[in-house]
C-alpha cells in the first residue's frame, strides 16, 4: 500500500492506493480528431485523414482488440453556426457502430478548439455553451458512459492564450488563466449536465504530462512549470485552495472568487488521462550558444528575471537523461490516488521506432500495474496518422505522420504497428523487425551535440554482439544507393549486412534476413539530374543487368526484396522482375536521386553557392522532379516493414520549377532568395503534366520538410564527410552553416 500527500480540503489529505490483483492492461485507441482555429481558418483533421467518409475504419479499430475508443462529438462540427442547431447525422451513423463492435466510446466535445465562431476560450460564453452542447449530446446518446468534455485543457490554454499559436491568439498570463478556468468550468458544467441524463457517466480527463528540467539560473521558472503541469487535474479535484502553491499567482489575476467556486464544487476525474510524448519533458537552458541549431518549434526565447533562455526537448539536450513515462505515471497515481490511463501514445518517426516506443510504454505501464498501481490502459493515438503537427497545426504544409494505419492512398493500410497492437491486446508478446534494438531515445546519439562514433554501430560484420539479430541485406558496394541505405540503418538502429554480390537461395536461407535491398542502381537513377535530364540527353543506359537472379531467389524463399527503377523506360523489365518476385518484390520508381554529400549534384552545388552569397542560375520553365535520397530510402524501408509489394512511384509532390525549388532552398537555408536567377530555356521540352495530388506522389514528405532535412544533412556531410550519420529528427532542425572555401 502506497501513501501519498495531496493538496486540498484546507489541509493535507492522506490517500491510499490499494493493492490490486494484476491483470492485463486494456488497449484503447483514438484517431487524431483536432479541430483548431488559426485566425479565420479552421483545421479539421477528420476530413484530412479520410475518416469523415469511411465508417469502415471502425471495424479496423475493433479488429485490433480495443476495448475503448476516444471519439469526437465536437461542438465545432455539430453546431458550427448556431448554438441552438445540432447536426448529429455523422455521429448518429458512427456511435452505434462503435457500440456494436464492442468498443466503449470516450466522447470528446472539444479537442484543442476554442469553440465555434460565436465564442472563444476567453469569453464568458464558452463554459455554458459547451455545457449546453454536452447536454444535447448526452440526450442523443444516453448510453455513453465515458466523456472528455475538453481534451488537454492546460495544453490548449497555453497554445491558444499564452503562446498565441491558436485562436484567440492572446499572449498574456491573464488570458491564459482565464482560458484555463473557462475550460475547467466547461468541464464541470458539462459533466453536471451529462450526469442528469446518465448518473453513471465517467470523466476521463486528459492532458499532457511532462517535466521541466533547467539550468541553475532558471530553477525558479522550472519549479513554477512543474507545479503548473498538474493544475488542470488539481482544479477539477478541488485541490486548488489557499494552501496550493499556485493559488496566489492565479488569484492575483482577479480570479480568486472563481478558484473558491471551483474548490467548493469540484468534479474529480474518474480516470486521469496522461498524454505523453518524447518531447514532453523540457529543458530550460540559459546557455543560448549551445542551442543555435534548435528545432523550428523551439526558436522563440523565453525570459525569467531578465535571463533569456531556450525551451528545448530534454531527451535530446540533457546528457543525464529524463524521468521517463513510468516515473511520471507513478507521480500521477500517487498524487491523485485515482485510476490512471495513458490516453495518447504516438511517436512520429519511422516504423521500427513507432513500435519500440509503444511497446516500451506498454511494458512500463504493465510493470506499474504489477506493483499495485491502478494503471488501466494504454491508448494507441493517431490511429490514422496526423497532419502538420510539426508546425503545431498553424498552417497547411502537408506534413503527414503515419499512424497505426497509413491513409495516404485514400484507404487505410495497416503498418507494422497494427499486428503488434493486436498481440498486446490479446496478451501475446509481440515480435517485430529490430524490436530488440534500443529506440533512438535510448542511444547516446540522441543528444544534439553527440560526437560521431567513428564506426558503424549496426553493421553485423563489425559488431559481434548483433549476431543473433535478423539483418537487412544490402546488395552492392560503393554506390550512392548502398551508402544511403547503410546510413539509414545506422540512424534507425537496424542491423544489416553488406554483400558485394547478390545472395542465392542457399545464402538467404543461411543469413535469414527480414528483407533484401538491391543498391546497385542498375537503372542509373542516381546518375541523372531527374527525368527531364533523362529525356533531354543521351543516357547511356543501365549500369548493371537487371537483378533477375536476386529477385527470383528472394521470391523462391519468400524474402521481401526491394529494387530501384526509373519511372520511364523500364516498364517491360519491371514487369518481368515483378513476376520473378512471386509476390515478395517492391519496385521503387524514382529519378534524379541525390545524396546530401554528393557535391556534383545540382541541389548540393546550389546550396553551397547560396551559402557563399553567390548567384545561382536555374531554369524557370522546367519542372523540379528530383528525389532526395534519404527520404526515398526511409520510405522504402517503411514500406518493406509494412509488407507492401508491387510498383511504388516516388516524386516531389509540389509543381515547382527548378528556379522555384532553388528559391525555396534559399529561404530554408536563411540565404538571400534574390541570389536565384530564373532563366527560360525554350529549347528544352517541358516535363509531361503530372497529377501532383495523386496518391502516388504522396509517399515522400512535402517539399518544405524535405528542404529542411536536406539543408541540415548537407551541412553535416560538409562538416563530417559522406559517412556522417545524422540523428533521427521528429522535429525539423537546422544545422548552423559550416564555412565554405571561397
Amino acid at each position: 500500500m502506497a501513501e501519498v500527500v495531496a493538496f486540498g480540503g484546507g489541509g493535507n489529505e492522506r490517500r491510499e492506493i490499494q493493492e490490486r490483483p494484476s491483470r492485463r492492461l486494456e488497449l484503447w485507441g483514438g484517431y487524431e480528431c483536432t479541430v483548431n482555429r488559426v485566425r479565420d481558418a479552421w483545421f479539421d483533421q477528420t476530413p484530412r485523414s479520410g475518416h469523415e467518409h469511411r465508417i469502415s475504419d471502425l471495424q479496423l479499430f475493433a479488429d485490433l482488440g480495443m476495448t475503448a475508443l476516444r471519439y469526437p462529438a465536437l461542438w465545432e462540427r455539430i453546431s458550427p453556426q448556431d448554438p441552438g442547431t445540432f447536426d448529429f447525422r455523422w455521429t448518429d451513423e458512427r456511435l452505434p457502430r462503435v457500440r456494436e463492435l464492442g468498443m466503449e466510446p470516450i466522447l470528446t466535445l472539444c479537442h484543442h478548439g476554442s469553440g465555434p465562431h460565436y465564442t472563444s476560450l476567453i469569453q464568458d460564453s464558452f463554459a455554458p455553451g459547451l455545457a449546453r452542447h454536452a447536454r444535447a449530446v448526452a440526450e442523443r446518446y444516453p448510453w455513453v458512459r465515458d466523456w472528455t468534455p475538453v481534451n488537454e485543457p492546460l495544453t490548449t490554454a497555453r497554445f491558444s492564450a499564452l503562446y498565441g499559436y491558436w485562436y484567440p491568439h492572446t499572449q498574456t498570463e491573464d488570458a491564459f488563466w482565464t482560458a484555463l478556468l473557462n475550460e475547467i468550468d466547461a468541464t464541470r458544467l458539462s459533466m453536471r449536465e451529462i450526469r442528469k441524463i446518465n448518473p453513471q457517466a465517467r470523466l476521463i480527463q486528459t492532458d499532457d504530462l511532462g517535466f521541466c528540467h533547467a539550468t541553475e539560473p532558471l530553477a525558479q521558472e522550472a519549479e513554477y512549470q512543474n507545479q503548473r503541469r498538474w493544475i488542470g487535474w488539481d482544479l477539477l479535484c478541488g485541490m486548488v485552495t489557499p494552501d496550493h502553491p499556485l493559488w496566489e499567482r492565479i488569484a492575483s489575476h482577479g480570479l480568486g472568487d472563481r478558484l473558491r467556486v471551483i474548490a467548493d464544487d469540484p468534479c474529480p476525474p474518474d480516470v486521469i488521462g496522461v498524454n505523453h510524448y518524447l518531447a514532453s519533458e523540457r529543458l530550460l537552458d540559459h546557455r543560448l550558444e549551445l542551442h543555435l541549431n534548435r528545432a523550428v518549434a523551439d526558436r522563440e526565447l523565453g525570459q525569467c528575471n531578465g535571463v533569456p533562455y531556450v525551451d528545448v526537448d530534454a531527451i535530446r539536450n540533457r546528457e543525464e537523461g529524463v524521468l521517463g513515462l513510468p516515473a511520471l505515471l507513478r507521480q500521477a497515481a500517487e498524487r491523485y490516488g485515482r485510476t490512471v490511463a495513458v490516453t495518447e501514445c504516438h511517436n512520429g518517426a519511422t516504423r521500427e521506432e513507432q513500435v519500440r516506443w509503444f511497446v516500451e510504454v506498454w511494458d512500463g505501464a504493465q510493470a506499474l500495474r504489477d506493483q499495485g498501481f491502478d494503471i488501466c490502459a494504454v491508448t494507441a493515438w493517431s490511429l490514422l496518422g496526423s497532419h502538420d503537427w510539426n508546425r503545431m497545426v498553424t498552417r497547411f504544409v502537408g506534413h503527414y505522420e503515419v499512424g497505426v494505419y497509413d491513409v495516404r492512398t485514400g484507404e487505410p493500410r495497416p503498418t507494422m504497428l497494427a499486428p503488434v497492437l493486436e498481440d498486446l491486446a490479446n496478451g501475446r508478446r509481440p515480435s517485430a523487425i529490430a524490436l530488440e534494438q534500443p529506440g533512438w531515445w535510448r542511444r547516446t546519439s540522441r543528444l544534439v551535440n553527440a560526437q560521431p562514433s567513428g564506426r558503424p554501430e549496426f553493421d553485423m560484420g563489425r559488431n559481434p554482439h548483433l549476431q543473433g539479430a535478423s539483418p537487412l541485406l544490402i546488395v552492392g558496394a560503393g554506390s550512392v544507393l548502398t551508402q544511403l541505405i547503410q546510413r539509414a540503418c545506422e540512424v534507425r538502429g537496424l542491423p544489416y549486412r553488406r554483400l558485394h554480390r547478390a545472395p542465392d537461395a542457399a545464402a538467404l536461407a543461411r543469413l535469414t534476413p527480414w528483407a533484401v535491398v538491391d543498391g546497385r542502381d542498375w537503372a542509373g537513377i542516381c546518375q541523372q539530374e531527374g527525368a527531364s535530364s533523362r529525356r533531354q540527353t543521351r543516357w547511356p543506359g543501365p549500369s548493371f543487368a537487371p537483378p533477375e537472379a536476386l529477385v527470383e531467389a528472394c521470391g523462391l524463399q519468400g524474402v521481401p526484396c526491394a529494387v530501384f527503377s526509373a519511372p520511364e523506360g523500364f516498364e517491360e523489365v519491371d514487369e518481368r522482375l515483378l513476376t520473378l518476385g512471386a509476390g515478395a518484390l517492391l519496385i521503387a520508381r524514382a529519378d534524379g536521386v541525390f545524396a546530401p554529400w554528393d557535391r556534383s549534384r545540382f541541389a548540393v552545388k546550389a546550396l553551397d553557392l547560396l551559402e557563399l552569397g553567390r548567384t545561382v542560375e536555374a531554369c524557370a520553365d522546367s519542372h523540379w522532379d528530383e528525389t532526395y535520397g534519404p527520404d526515398l530510402v526511409d520510405a522504402v524501408l517503411d514500406l518493406l516493414m509494412d509488407g507492401v509489394v508491387g510498383f511504388q512511384t516516388f516524386a516531389p509532390s509540389e509543381p515547382w520549377s527548378v528556379a522555384e525549388f532553388v528559391r525555396r532552398l534559399a529561404e530554408t537555408a536563411e540565404c538571400d532568395p534574390d541570389l536565384v536567377v530564373g532563366r527560360r530555356m525554350p529549347t528544352l521540352r517541358p516535363a509531361p503534366a503530372q497529377d501532383h495530388e495523386s496518391a502516388a506522389f504522396q509517399l515522400l514528405p512535402p517539399g518544405e520538410t524535405t528542404l529542411e532535412r536536406f539543408v541540415r544533412e548537407s551541412r553535416l556531410a560538409r562538416r563530417e564527410g559522406a559517412q556522417a550519420v545524422s540523428r533521427r529528427e521528429d522535429e525539423p532542425h537546422l544545422e548552423p552553416a559550416a564555412p565554405l572555401a571561397g
